[in-house]
């Protein structure tokens, strides 16, 4: 069944019209008044609904009903990323989304090559965001993972008050290996900070140890960067399948 992400109060008897992008959606499905789709608002939940008129640029629709579902991996993972370059990020996003993210930092780093700031800074996490979105509506995850704005290292990290527990992405000799951090509990969460191509520097390596980032390791293989934090991302968040 077609799912559409509707920002805002949604409750079962309320009839309104589909959001701008939602309703073309819908008419590029040739849905027909009575077929029926899913409506989330990141709230919480599920809500059914049924289309009750196709307008040439509008849609209107009725909810019928809250369903109590949620698909969000057993663990919550938020990820610090040095932003890898092009496309790169936006796969990023996509995949993490869709494999269980709590929410993604972008990061200025000493070795990114994507630099961000101002007017441009704020619409790429629109359009990040948007990915992200799109990403829920495919997998059926009903709480949009929240997309920062971007940030320079140093002003995150002396800003980051989360209280996940910490860990950083390192290839120095002698760092003991992700699959041995595990959760000391079932509902704590993870903050993993990982650098673009190049990794992070020296000094923002041991910056973040300073500021309680304990060091590990995917293995000896030397994986991309947007590779890296998802590995990362599947092997904290839990096993959520049956």
């Amino acid at each position: 069944m077609p799912r559409f992400h509707c920002p805002g109060a949604l409750s079962a008897g309320l009839s309104f019209d589909l959001p701008a992008g939602a309703a073309r959606h819908v008419q590029v499905l040739r849905l027909q008044p009575g077929d029926e789709l899913t409506l989330f608002n990141g709230e919480g939940g599920e809500y059914s609904a049924t289309v009750e008129r196709m307008g040439r640029n509008d849609v209107g629709v009725t909810v019928n009903a809250h369903l109590a579902v949620e698909r969000e991996a057993p663990r919550a993972v938020h990820l610090a990323v040095g932003m890898p370059a092009n496309e790169r990020m936006d796969w990023l996003v996509e995949k993490a989304t869709e494999l269980g993210v709590a929410s993604i930092q972008p990061l200025m780093t000493a070795h990114a090559v994507l630099r961000l700031s101002g007017e441009r800074a704020e619409k790429k996490r629109a359009h990040w965001e948007a990915i992200a979105v799109a990403a829920c509506e495919q997998c059926g995850r009903n709480r949009v993972p929240h997309v920062h704005p971007v940030q320079g290292f140093s002003k995150w990290l002396g800003s980051e008050s989360s209280g996940a527990r910490r860990l950083v992405l390192s290839l120095a000799q002698g760092t003991r290996g992700i699959a041995r951090t595990g959760a000391s509990t079932a509902d704590e969460a993870f903050l993993v900070l990982s650098g673009p191509e190049g990794g992070l520097s020296r000094e923002e390596d041991e910056q973040a140890r300073a500021a309680g980032f304990a060091p590990v390791t995917l293995g000896a293989r030397v994986l991309r960067a947007e590779t890296a934090a998802l590995a990362a991302l599947v092997l904290l968040a839990g096993q959520d399948a049956d």
